[in-house]
């Protein structure tokens, strides 16, 4: 994606273009042009710099023929991230000396007068480096995060995020959505995660809390008739621990009055469809949906990457006569056999296959039986105890690889799931294309957890599907959710419901919940009396900004697409953040250190 601006926009005080845009059509204009240097190659008479702006690299060349004798001097002695003036003219470059790797390599600026503006110190992490050279560490880059931030794919990864952004805005203006800013210090809700807390001088004993999405206020702006809402928000989860997760996002956030899931979906098809052009995404429409129960029991994810066309099999009725002790426990205590046909799976090795086993192992599974079939037979743990029809019987055929996990469906699913794409890449198997994208639907309103309570599936505020609104008194578990999430090549996008408007639905759904009346009028009297006051029907998503920029640019962190991220333990190492306070500071905020408070404290 190019950088460069109209030339008349790039001039400023100190410089009559920047450098990205520099052709051969520019020979012969004397430019004063600014930057860092990028690399410096002294040949004796002449000296090569490289210039480096947000716009891209040009070469400098200065010699005894066209450089001043002071600025000749002060090129040859100028270190890397230096930043220069040069002022010269554009000549076309020796065809010999031309770079078809370079934008600008045909031309070069044969400087007349070199200034440097600023020295720098010794870089501790190189900008340069050349296509087959590593990156520093993730560590390292991020403690000098002022340095990676120089790196032209950085600086390419966020002018693309300023884009798309940018793109979000004009799209959802067209639809009559009005961009409304939502507080930042609020009131700690349940979320999911555990919020950011402020304590509040003001009001002794009293806090905020930081918003971990701005879901209440977007559904009181749409009882307030605004209609129609979106907003590129800020959002922060205290959240345990994750490689790929920040305690502060951005998400686009997205809310519509007198809307059923169908008018949202062809709407953020068409949002999707507006950034693709922007990033050069393949963006087909419209996206295939799909119930929850479905794609797990096909896919064993909810978010599967639809790209790779093996499917998860239900295998009990065929290996139900099976002489393994370990099939026949499974069954026997109401689970199932589920398999996984990995075709050319046999290319796989030992060692590949021990690390499919222990992705099923993370997932929950005991392990993981695996089946070769070539021309000769069946090898493997799976093939003990099975006879041939139970190869046939499976549509198993020389070459292919077998996968199963025996147990209930809460262990074979995830385990076979998180295999799933591993293993076909393993083998080969050509993905059907290079973007897929779909929507999950009607997810379960609830979950049970390990001593039988209730949780939300999503979030508390999601409207029961219309068909099991009948069983929210008897059987809550199995009620499903108007939910659904949008997932692109195995990965959530964005996630959305259409709400509760009507106070008593929420009330109990709360009360399910186990909040006690006390609890939910403390907690969500507010968004009651807005939903009482008159809330149309009502519903939205919200979309994660890291997330699609990662995954249009192909990164491999979302550090990487965000300028200032923090590390897996939450710190920003540029800054120094978190970092201790005074006891002063505490005091002023009416709180003690938990060390001289004591437990009583």
């Amino acid at each position: 994606m190019a950088f460069s601006l109209d030339p008349a926009v790039e001039k400023t005080s100190f410089r009559s273009r920047m450098v990205g845009g520099l052709r051969a059509a520019d020979a012969g204009l004397q430019l004063r042009l600014c930057g860092w240097v990028h690399r410096r190659r002294n040949l004796g008479g002449l000296v090569f710099l490289d210039l480096r702006d947000r716009t891209g690299i040009l070469q400098v060349s200065a010699g005894p023929a066209w450089t001043d004798e002071a600025s000749l001097d002060l090129a040859r002695e100028l270190g890397a991230e230096d930043v220069v003036q040069v002022e010269g003219e554009v000549a076309l470059r020796p065809p010999e000396a031309r770079n078809p790797d370079m934008a600008t390599g045909e031309v070069e600026l044969r400087a007349f007068r070199v200034v440097r503006l600023n020295r720098a110190a010794t870089p501790a992490i190189p900008v340069f480096r050349s296509p087959d050279e590593e990156l520093p560490s993730e560590e390292l880059r991020l403690r000098h995060r002022v340095l990676d931030l120089r790196r032209l794919e950085m600086q390419r990864n966020l002018y693309l995020r300023h884009r798309l952004v940018l793109e979000v805005r004009t799209y959802m203006d067209r639809l009559g959505f009005v961009e409304v800013e939502t507080p930042i210090l609020t009131k700690p809700t349940p979320e999911g995660a555990r919020d950011f807390l402020v304590p509040s001088r003001n009001h002794p004993g009293e806090f905020f809390a930081l918003p971990q999405s701005p879901q209440l206020y977007k559904q009181i702006l749409m009882a307030a008739g605004l209609d129609r809402y979106f907003q590129i928000a800020r959002c922060f989860r205290d959240e345990d621990l994750r490689a790929d997760r920040q305690p502060e996002f951005t998400q686009i956030d997205v809310e519509a009055s007198f809307i059923e899931p169908p008018d949202l979906f062809g709407w953020i098809e068409g949002l999707m469809a507006a950034l693709g052009q922007v990033a050069g995404v393949e963006v087909p429409l419209p996206f295939p949906r799909f119930p929850y129960r479905e794609v797990l029991e096909a896919y064993g994810s909810d978010r599967p990457d639809l790209r790779f066309p093996g499917k998860l099999q239900d295998w009990s009725r065929v290996l139900a006569d099976a002489d393994s002790e370990v099939l026949r426990a499974a069954l026997s205590q109401g689970g199932r056999i589920r398999g996984l046909r990995v075709e050319g799976g046999v290319r796989l090795s030992r060692r590949d296959l021990e690390g499919l086993e222990e992705l099923a192992k993370k997932a929950g599974a005991r392990g993981l039986l695996w089946a070769k079939r070539s021309e000769e037979g069946v090898s493997g743990p799976l093939s003990r105890g099975l006879a041939p029809g139970h190869w046939e019987g499976l549509g198993l055929r020389p070459g292919d690889l077998a996968l199963a996990v025996a147990g209930p469906d809460r262990t074979t699913l995830p385990a076979l799931g998180a295999v799933r794409v591993p293993a076909l890449r393993g083998a080969g198997v050509a993905p059907l294309g290079s973007t897929a994208w779909l929507w999950v639907t009607d997810f379960p309103l609830f979950e049970v957890d390990d001593e039988g309570r209730l949780q939300a599936a999503h979030h508390p505020f999601v409207h029961p599907h219309p068909e099991d609104f009948h069983l929210l008194d008897s059987e809550p578990s199995r009620v499903r959710g108007l939910a659904y999430d949008l997932v692109f090549n195995g990965v959530e996008l964005g996630s959305g419901s259409i709400r509760n408007h009507l106070p008593p639905v929420q009330r109990k759904i709360l009360r399910l919940l186990g909040l006690s009346e006390e609890e939910i009028d403390r907690k969500f009297g507010f968004l009651l009396e807005a939903l009482g006051s008159g809330a149309p029907p009502h519903g939205g998503i919200a979309l994660g900004m890291d997330r699609i920029v990662k995954e249009f640019v192909g990164a491999p962190s979302l550090r990487d697409v965000i300028a200032f991220p923090k590390t897996t333990a939450a710190r920003a190492l540029f800054e120094g953040a978190p970092s201790p306070v005074t006891d002063e500071e505490l005091r002023e905020l009416h709180l003690r250190r938990w060390e001289a408070a004591g437990e009583n404290g």
